[in-house]
């Protein structure tokens, strides 16, 4: 898995105008292909007079599915420069729809790759991204005397907590990245005179 990569920040459009044609491009964070296929088909729904609606996605922490349309234009004038705008700024789980009304000036294939690439370009610059970090999940394991003491350390410290469950015991989730492990594990021992328990969780990713 790699250690990060970065999403758009929210769903959001943004408008460019390339000799009197219209691009509108759509972007949405989509955690599956399904998400992206809805977004896709709500876009085309609600822009069904437009001209063309070309789509780009990238889904999977390491790009593990890439999928484009053309819809209409010249076949790799649209739907590949997308593509490949959101792979040059390193983003994931992201879908881009562009819409196209066309304003009756032809661009030829070098006009399109530039103004579908560029209308993608524009939209992050305007709505945004975030870098979403790998991390670790850990649960602490302590005794109900120590629990509030230790989250008030663990959060003065600047430790993400996640979550905290009550029972027998008090379970503690917190975020942690593999590098810090050795030492959050050294830190607890001694915050808690050895008392708490740690296990590790599986890994997962998180803005930070």
């Amino acid at each position: 898995m790699p250690d990060e990569y970065r999403t758009v920040a929210r769903e959001g459009s943004h408008e460019t105008d390339v000799n009197r044609s219209r691009f509108l491009c759509t972007l949405a964070p989509a955690g599956t292909e399904q998400e992206a296929q809805e977004l896709i088909a709500r876009v085309r729904a609600a822009r069904a007079d437009a001209n063309h609606n070309c789509f780009a996605y990238v889904i999977g922490a390491d790009a593990s599915v890439q999928k484009a349309s053309d819809d209409g234009e010249p076949g790799g004038t649209a739907g590949v420069p997308m593509l490949q705008m959101l792979l040059r700024r390193d983003m994931r789980y992201v879908v881009a729809v562009v819409t196209r009304y066309f304003g009756g000036v032809k661009l030829g294939a070098g006009g399109l790759i530039r103004a579908y690439g560029g209308a993608v370009g524009e939209a992050l610059d305007a709505l945004g991204t975030v870098t979403r970090r790998r991390f670790r999940l850990a649960t602490v394991t302590v005794d109900h005397q120590r629990a509030g003491r230790l989250q008030n350390d663990l959060r003065a410290t600047g430790h993400d907590v996640r979550d905290v469950h009550y029972g027998e015991a008090v379970d503690l989730t917190v975020a942690l990245a593999d590098a810090d492990v050795p030492a959050f594990r050294a830190w607890l021992a001694a915050a808690t005179a050895g008392a708490a328990r740690l296990e590790l969780g599986g890994e997962a990713y998180g803005e930070g």
